[in-house]
């Protein structure tokens, strides 16, 4: 089957490598011959009418992607996630509403669209609080964390008059994601939830299973997860990135495709996050998503390259690197580890520490 990707990045670079020993093919839209996905399969620049002629099937990288070209090729062509997945989750306003819709705990929030409703929402929520862009940002970016009533008009001009939403601080143990992928049939595969340590908003370790995780907080994690598949009527991977509390699970914020706190699935499962989106927006069977190691992690590389020469001298770590030009706070690679235990894994993470904040 012909497969084309809205985007050529990281995500569609490793869609294609699981994609191509399964039978098939990958077509990419994208702006330049620079970008990750470009040696991968067919790029199209700034053409997506010839993505859509070339493809069977649609999927995108990102949930910035315009729904409007989404909807529009839907038409022609079958697009998974569909439409109404996108739509849901790249908007944050959109996603709680959707959580509280289906008494899914997620932090207070209210929306803003000016200083005086960013007064009016502190008054409600309190303090501290983060206010966020309601559409796009990532890594941290489009966002400010407010402690102080002082603070309110920075924090209105920092968001640059966009729409925006104020979500009360979650005091939290530390934070989890839980990846799914649900395909036409309605069948599901779920991967453990993994524990996720960032720096300035970007992700730089993840740790799969995440230790000491009752079965069930997992069970709720995955009820979770399977109420907004089927709401959504969402075919290939979800993600869902949530807060571990005192009191229970507390869902952050959704992401409709394959997700970085996931990579480490490529050498830690048979079947990764990337080949099971394959499967299902293809029609192919879901294969299996438990972990093949009992202890495994994800370091990204960001910003510079590094001393990849002990990656290779170890015999548990798998380098992927993604073809992009060195750039501060870059998404430019990930390391992978597989472990037997816990000190393994602690002594290979360690050895690491370089890539590591």
């Amino acid at each position: 089957m012909k497969v084309g990707v809205l985007g050529a990045g990281q995500l569609g670079r490793m869609l294609a490598i699981a994609g191509y020993p399964l039978g098939h093919q990958f077509g990419f839209s994208g702006n330049s011959q620079n970008e990750p996905s470009s040696l991968l399969g067919h790029l199209f620049i700034n053409d997506n009418k010839s993505l859509v002629d070339f493809a069977d099937v649609i999927t995108f990288e990102s949930e910035n992607t315009d729904v409007e070209v989404v909807k529009k090729i839907a038409k022609t062509v079958a697009v998974y996630p569909s439409a109404k997945s996108l739509f849901t989750t790249q908007h944050r306003g959109r996603e709680k509403a959707l959580f509280d819709q289906l008494n899914i705990p997620c932090a207070p929030y209210q929306m803003v669209n000016s200083e005086e409703d960013l007064k009016q929402a502190v008054e409600a929520i309190g303090l501290p609080a983060i206010l966020k862009t309601a559409t796009e940002g990532y890594d941290g970016k489009g966002q400010f964390l407010l402690h102080d009533t002082s603070q309110i008009t920075q924090a209105w001009n920092s968001m640059q008059a966009k729409e925006s939403i104020l979500e009360g601080f979650v005091n939290f143990k530390r934070e989890l994601s839980l990846i799914a992928v649900r395909d036409t049939d309605n069948n599901h595969k779920y991967y453990p939830l993994v524990e996720n340590t960032h720096h300035n908003g970007i992700l730089r370790l993840t740790i799969a299973p995440a230790q000491s995780i009752d079965p069930e907080v997992q069970k709720t994690a995955q009820h979770y997860m399977q109420t907004l598949l089927d709401e959504m009527d969402h075919v290939g991977a979800l993600t869902i990135e949530l807060f571990e509390t005192e009191t229970g699970l507390v869902v952050n914020e959704m992401a409709p495709r394959v997700h970085n706190s996931g990579h480490w699935s490529i050498e830690g499962t048979n079947t990764s996050q990337f080949e099971n989106h394959v499967r299902a927006i293809t029609g192919m069977p879901l294969g299996d998503s438990v972990p093949t190691h009992p202890f495994c992690a994800m370091i990204n590389v960001i910003g510079e390259i590094g001393d990849i020469e002990t990656v290779l001298k170890l015999s548990n770590t798998h380098l992927h690197l993604y073809d992009k030009e060195e750039r501060a706070d870059r998404k430019l690679g990930h390391i992978n580890i597989t472990a037997n235990s816990q000190a393994e894994l602690d002594a290979s993470i360690k050895q690491l520490k370089g890539f590591l904040p």
